[in-house]
């Protein structure tokens, strides 16, 4: 085993950093050119990195800019329902916090079975975790086509 590792050449190679080693040897300005090329490589890379996120960047807010567009323009054409849904997220809010005191009071009466059994946790999210997260979904979409308008969109429009 140990001969194998002999017979293959090293992976990684040293470089001698102490001074004047570049001045002892009479390729340091062959090593220099190396690192600058190198240098210069990775600049170009980067550069080409940074032009990639750029476009990504666009590109995403293009179409950020559109949904805002279309949720603006249906707010504009429905009015009244957007300002029932207003009403119906600050109610299903207020439900939501509800239900989220007694899912903690529930976890705090039974932190030591929900621990302990695999089946009490599991009855535990079957109970209490489908209905929290179509609760949380229905917050969402009510949120969004509330009549309140959003900060972030306000801030980008011109």
């Amino acid at each position: 085993m140990s001969q194998d590792r002999r017979s293959q050449p090293s992976l990684y190679s040293q470089v001698d950093v102490a001074h004047g080693a570049f001045g002892a040897s009479g390729s340091s300005g062959n090593v220099g050119s190396e690192i600058v090329g190198l240098l210069r490589e990775l600049l170009a890379a980067q550069d080409r990195q940074n032009e990639l996120l750029e476009e990504l960047v666009a590109h995403l807010c293009t179409a950020q800019r559109q949904r805002a567009s279309e949720l603006g323009n249906w707010k504009q054409a429905n009015p009244t329902l957007a300002r029932k849904c207003r009403i119906a997220a600050e109610a299903l809010a207020k439900v939501q916090n509800e239900y989220l005191l007694s899912l903690t009071q529930e976890i705090s009466d039974n932190f030591e079975n929900l621990r302990d059994g695999e089946f009490m946790l599991n009855e535990f999210i079957d109970r209490f975790g489908p209905r929290l997260a179509h609760l949380n979904g229905l917050l969402q979409v009510l949120a969004q086509l509330s009549s309140t308008p959003n900060p972030a969109s306000t801030q980008n429009s011109p």
